[in-house]
């Protein structure tokens, strides 16, 4: 008796446990939330201003990480973005800040980057720092990068870490967005934490 009693107070914990595990925030991305790293950042937007991540508390952030001369899954991931800004209606888009961070400093110059990320979108918002800060950036949020081809004349291209960092208003690191996400959910997880979850 006293065994069975066990397995049925057992059972109970488990299915108590999960009913609050269903109770939380449903994401279609990697909830990451409590990830002890990628906290800030200390880089230069496109228009030549210092920005930290502090900047756009109040707004969910996305940061991708990659470079001008990419030739598809950078540009894609930006169109997938613009399209979610469109997804999210006029409201919901001003409250969400998307954040290109380049890992190519030596080429993508605060103007080159003027040029190329807003012409996805005019709110979206390129970053560069000079090597020290791009490595710095980098190893804090656990991003890898790494040129192939030829370095010395330039002509190269860049392996990199293709995922979507997403930050809630408050500024707390939330999800992991893998390349390819629709754009149907990486908007529906940004509207549930706009919501507050």
């Amino acid at each position: 008796m006293p065994r069975s009693l066990a397995a049925l107070a057992a059972l109970c914990l488990a299915l108590c446990l999960g009913a609050c595990k269903q109770d939380g925030p449903h994401f279609n991305a990697t909830d990451i939330s409590g990830a002890d790293y990628a906290k800030d950042f200390s880089l230069t937007d496109h228009t030549g201003k210092p920005r930290h991540l502090a900047d756009f508390k109040g707004k969910v952030v996305t940061m991708f990480f990659g470079y001008t001369q990419c030739p598809d899954v950078c540009p894609t991931t930006l169109a997938n973005m613009a399209q979610v800004m469109k997804l999210l209606g006029e409201e919901d888009a001003k409250r969400v800040q998307v954040i290109f961070v380049t890992v190519d400093p030596e080429r993508d110059t605060l103007q080159l980057l003027a040029e190329y990320v807003p012409a996805f979108n005019p709110g979206f918002i390129g970053l560069r720092g000079d090597a020290a800060q791009t490595e710095a950036v980098e190893k804090d949020f656990k991003v890898f990068s790494q040129k192939q081809g030829d370095v010395a004349s330039g002509q190269y291209t860049v392996d990199h870490t293709a995922a979507t960092y997403v930050f809630d208003p408050q500024g707390r690191l939330r999800l992991y967005v893998r390349h390819g996400e629709t754009p149907q959910n990486i908007a529906s997880d940004i509207k549930t934490l706009l919501s507050g979850a």
